[in-house]
């Protein structure tokens, strides 16, 4: 049988990979995972106010941290981007309890 210590051995050049992955930054196909997946959750919205505002605000965050040039920033505002990923999850199915009866003028269409 393998020990536990003989096991790590065999799994260290994982973990050293992965670690330095962390360091290295998002990769640009993640980045871009992240911000489709911020637009398909704000589609969820059933406010147009809030749906607008949280595609806005995604889309500017995204804007903002795009020059980020130093690897452990970028994968600091990657992470930040990922949580802010879960509380508008979140916040979608607090808003689709009590969403608005009658749509905004906004989206009504014109007849």
């Amino acid at each position: 049988k393998p020990s536990f210590p003989k096991a790590r051995f065999l799994l260290q050049p994982f973990i050293a990979r992965k670690a330095s992955m962390a360091a290295a930054g998002p990769a640009k196909t993640e980045v871009l995972s992240l911000f489709r997946a911020f637009l398909r959750t704000a589609r969820q919205f059933s406010d147009y106010n809030i749906r607008e505002y949280t595609r806005r605000r995604a889309a500017d965050a995204f804007r903002e941290n795009r020059a980020l040039a130093d690897a452990p920033a970028a994968a600091a505002a990657f992470a930040d981007g990922k949580q802010q990923l879960e509380v508008a999850k979140r916040q979608v199915l607090v808003y689709s309890l009590y969403a608005p009866k009658a749509k905004s003028v906004v989206e009504m269409k014109i007849q």
